[in-house]
């Protein structure tokens, strides 16, 4: 199937400092494609994946699991290691979960994370029935474009698939398992009034982390896709001081490249 426009995957090749962005469940590379850029645009090295049965059509989901989604961010850190000497990954919604694990697994390899409304459970009564009722019902009501900023559109499917759905809960009780073992430093950027991930996710998160340096950003304008709301340029900013405090410097050189 082809990519949805705007959805496809982005890449700039800066310095020696890179980031590596996950977008969220349903969603794709175009909820965080400012944020890249404006990465980009300082120099750093940027890699935006499109994960699997993402940015096409919600039906490609239902063949594609949270194994499937964390494998292509795992095997673009380590790509990314391999060409920079600091690398940081940041992350919207589910994205959030897949740094966290990310941090978990590679250690001191992952220099900093920063996380933006991360989710942490499927929560809702359709959440304990998703085992059996995704036999039978194939989607149910889409998440994406929750959006306070007016006449902003995320890219992303009108349909959530169960079978994905299903995944997905798994996968946010395997991170949750492992969110002690993230002791990098952490930037958590959240919505106070977000309509899919509520707050609770990101105190839950902090609560068993094991980092030490620790910010916490409330996003008080912003709903869920808050890296296309009023409070982008905030999180463009904090996040970029955040690499910034943590490395020695940022090269600005490179070229950008869009795959």
């Amino acid at each position: 199937m082809p990519v949805l426009p705007g959805a496809e995957p982005y890449r700039h090749e800066g310095g020696d400092v890179g980031v590596l962005l996950c977008h969220g469940f349903t969603g794709s590379p175009q909820s965080l494609r400012p944020w890249a850029e404006f990465l980009a645009e300082r120099g750093l090295t940027v890699s935006l994946p499109l994960l699997p049965g993402h940015g096409t059509r919600w039906q490609d989901m239902q063949v594609t699991s949270w194994q499937d989604w964390y494998a292509e961010v795992d095997r673009e850190l380590r790509v990314m290691l391999e060409r920079c000497g600091r690398v940081f990954v940041f992350g919207l919604s589910m994205g959030g979960a897949l740094t966290l694990r990310l941090a978990a697994r590679h250690g001191d390899a992952v220099r900093g994370i920063a996380l933006v409304n991360p989710g942490n459970k499927v929560h809702g009564v359709m959440a304990h029935a998703l085992p059996v009722v995704r036999h039978f019902v194939a989607s149910t009501e889409g998440i994406a474009s929750d959006i306070a900023k007016e006449g902003v559109q995320e890219v992303g499917y009108d349909r959530v698939p169960l079978h994905a759905a299903h995944s997905l809960r798994q996968f946010f009780r395997v991170v949750d398992g492992e969110l002690p073992q993230v002791t990098q430093p952490v930037l958590l950027l959240h919505s106070p009034q977000d309509h899919v991930v509520p707050p609770s996710d990101s105190a839950r998160i902090l609560s068993r982390i094991s980092s030490t340096d620790v910010t916490e950003v409330l996003l008080e304008r912003s709903y869920h896709v808050a890296t296309l709301d009023h409070d982008a340029e905030r999180i463009f900013e904090e996040s970029h001081a955040f690499i910034e405090r943590l490395s020695a410097g940022v090269s600005r050189e490179g070229n950008e490249s869009v795959v």
